[in-house]
């Protein structure tokens, strides 16, 4: 993308990070950034995090009361999800896709490992295609160590900034690997004892690829915890629900208990998937800070 690009390590200043952020992570992958060089001209210190357009943001596992910011300034999110060894829920999906519309970043969900998927497998496949393609994502099946599988996303990543996200095992440092050689990201086995991945990234980490464009690995997220949501909006960040919400009666109509909900009317009809509303429902009425927890094994 940019064969002059120059790298140096830099640190943080001091009274920056103790500028009442509360997020983990001050300073997170993807930020741009003002930095002064040291006298060696070597290494910097960061003055400044210049304004964000955007963040895919959790709750942190430890620090139920903060934030870990996963990634910023983020074109475009590639959630890679897989049914087997190890598997993905709705719930999980769900609470990543509102973090995501939260901040109006585009997202396509990737299936992979497509290629070790047994029939019944092939056939719980085509119904999550179906939830998530009737509410409005684009979702794509891969076999991330095939090349011809994922050769497409090489033109999609050129000239911009992405990030892979998804539970430790899916195949994400796979995917990496399979796109740039070059880069040759540690993979991990999965565990036959719980079906779950081996977490091989532990911070997140941007990556240029030699055909062009940047990508963000994250972490393998096992629990996906939702912050700052103002759950009377929450509906909004369901793009199949923001469609109906004006056809409401009330104004101020939450989608649980309230007559003449448009809805769930459309849920009862088929137009808004069962697991969808489902999902909806437990992160509206959610009030434990633990509960989140529970998607893995939904």
């Amino acid at each position: 993308m940019d064969a002059q690009l120059t790298e140096f390590d830099c640190r943080i200043r001091g009274k920056l990070r103790m500028s009442g952020i509360k997020s983990t992570n001050p300073v997170a992958v993807g930020d741009e950034v003002e930095f002064e060089l040291e006298e060696s001209k070597e290494t910097g210190v960061i003055k400044n995090i210049l304004p964000r357009k955007n963040y895919i943001i959790r709750k942190s596992i430890n620090l139920s009361k903060r934030s870990h910011i996963l990634a910023a300034n983020i074109d475009h999110v590639y959630l890679m999800v897989t049914l087997v060894a190890p598997q993905t829920t709705t719930g999980f999906i769900d609470r990543f896709l509102v973090t995501a519309e939260a901040y109006h970043i585009p997202v396509t969900i990737l299936f992979n490992k497509v290629d070790l998927y047994a029939e019944e497998d092939l056939a719980v496949l085509e119904s999550f295609m179906a939830i998530y393609q009737s509410a409005g994502y684009r979702c794509l099946t891969i076999s991330a160590k095939q090349e011809d599988s994922v050769d497409f996303l090489r033109k999609e990543i050129d000239g911009h900034k992405v990030m892979f996200g998804g539970h430790s095992g899916v195949g994400k440092s796979t995917l990496i690997n399979t796109l740039d050689s070059k880069l040759d990201l540690r993979t991990g086995a999965i565990s036959m004892a719980n079906l779950s991945g081996q977490h091989t990234t532990t911070f997140a980490e941007m990556f240029r690829l030699s055909t062009g464009g940047f990508i963000i690995d994250t972490p393998g997220i096992r629990a996906f915890g939702l912050i700052d949501f103002d759950k009377k909006e929450l509906s909004h960040y369901f793009p199949e629900m923001r469609e109906l919400i004006e056809a409401c009666k009330f104004n101020d109509c939450q989608h649980i208990n309230e007559p003449q909900c448009a809805i769930k009317a459309a849920v009862e009809d088929g137009l808004i998937a069962g697991e969808r509303y489902f999902n909806y429902c437990q992160m509206h009425e959610d009030d434990d800070e633990e509960n989140y927890r529970k998607d893995i094994y939904k």
